[in-house]
């Protein structure tokens, strides 16, 4: 298969979707790759190691797009690049289609296979290609929340930790799924005062058991969130339903529960955000405020950290891609059924459910 590795183009995004260990795998395989100049760039991986490993380097993202089969990606193709696609080629990558319409109604209209990292899932209803960003998120969140509490970033003025005499932060971490227990385990290793929330008794019991004994468990519901709010310095949104537009647990009048200068950070923005006035910002431009409550929505966060973001998701998507490369996408989604729920569009069809609803597009059915 001719596969085909762009640069990402979204702002502030230097993750690559290969590295040059990956092209020789595929290589090795038969497969001819090719990569875009300067695509590894922002990972650490210049443009003579993928030669060395055997790819063809292109100069622009036009000649990628036209002469692969396979497309593997890091971010959803964003508007300059819905016109290279075409119909029949196979798109591998992040596409979180239920928060963007114009998105989904691009690729229906090109005809492509996409097959969404997010969405692929194994039997336990763990999603193993969205696992290692969610883990770097998780950690990212802390660490960005600390940062824009800092007075001159527009926060409150507090240090997570505290000091011997001054009591820490308060930090509300909504969602105990692998963003929420990475969140957790960062702001208590600050020494914060950290609540994880969630509806899963079972997962909080689990949480309870494994967590330092900083971090509390409450059970989430509108009435506990806006309990905690008024003493909160720190909110970290955490939820998902894979493939679906998140849920608004924070809506805008509960903010005048929240002191001015606290800070919302929304990891869920990719899926439409959790809070109700959130919207997508960038690392260049990451915060904003409503009603004197800081909101950090960058969509990318892992994108901040390239060189640890790209080796933990590699890791995770090269088998996956090897199998589409090495069998075509209909023989490797009939033999994989993990990888046969990362279909969510196909010629020209919505089939993947969360997407259909959350645009009242007709539901088809794929026949692998």
């Amino acid at each position: 298969m001719i596969i085909g590795v762009p640069k990402e183009i979204k702002n502030n995004e230097n993750r690559v979707a290969v590295t040059p260990a990956g092209v020789r795998e595929m290589v090795a395989r038969g497969h001819e790759v090719y990569v875009q100049t300067t695509a590894g760039n922002g990972s650490g991986f210049s443009d003579d190691e993928y030669r060395a490993a055997g790819a063809k380097m292109l100069p622009t993202i036009e000649d990628v797009y036209a002469i692969a089969e396979m497309i593997v990606k890091v971010k959803e193709p964003i508007r300059p690049e819905y016109g290279l696609i075409r119909k029949g080629q196979l798109l591998f990558t992040y596409f979180h289609f239920a928060c963007d319409r114009a998105l989904t109604d691009a690729m229906i209209k090109s005809g492509a296979v996409c097959i969404a990292y997010e969405t692929v899932r194994l039997a336990d209803g763990s999603l193993p290609l969205l696992i290692p960003m969610s883990e770097v998120a998780g950690r990212m969140s802390v660490q960005e929340g600390a940062r824009f509490l800092e007075k001159p970033q527009g926060g409150r003025g507090v240090l997570l930790g505290g000091v011997p005499g001054v009591k820490p932060a308060k930090v509300l971490i909504l969602g105990a799924g692998v963003v929420g227990r990475n969140a957790a385990l960062m702001a208590a290793g600050l020494g914060a005062d950290v609540t994880i929330a969630d509806i899963s008794l079972p997962v909080l019991r689990h949480v309870a058991d494994v967590m330092p004994k900083n971090v509390k468990t409450l059970f989430s519901s509108r009435h506990n969130i806006e309990m905690e709010l008024p003493t909160t310095d720190l909110v970290i949104g955490s939820v998902l339903i894979p493939g679906a537009k998140a849920p608004h647990l924070v809506t805008k009048d509960m903010l005048t529960l929240m002191r001015p200068g606290s800070l919302l950070v929304d990891v869920a923005i990719d899926q439409g955000g959790c809070f109700e006035t959130s919207h997508p910002t960038t690392h260049s431009e990451p915060t904003y405020t409503v009603d004197g409550v800081v909101h950090y929505a960058v969509a990318n966060i892992p994108g901040a950290v390239p060189f640890t973001s790209t080796l933990a998701l590699t890791n995770a998507t090269l088998p996956y891609a090897l199998r589409l490369a090495d069998k075509g996408w209909r023989d490797a989604c009939k033999a994989d059924k993990a990888l046969a729920q990362g279909l969510n569009v196909v010629d020209g069809k919505v089939v993947f459910p969360a997407v259909a609803e959350a645009f009242d597009l007709p539901l088809e059915q794929i026949d692998l």
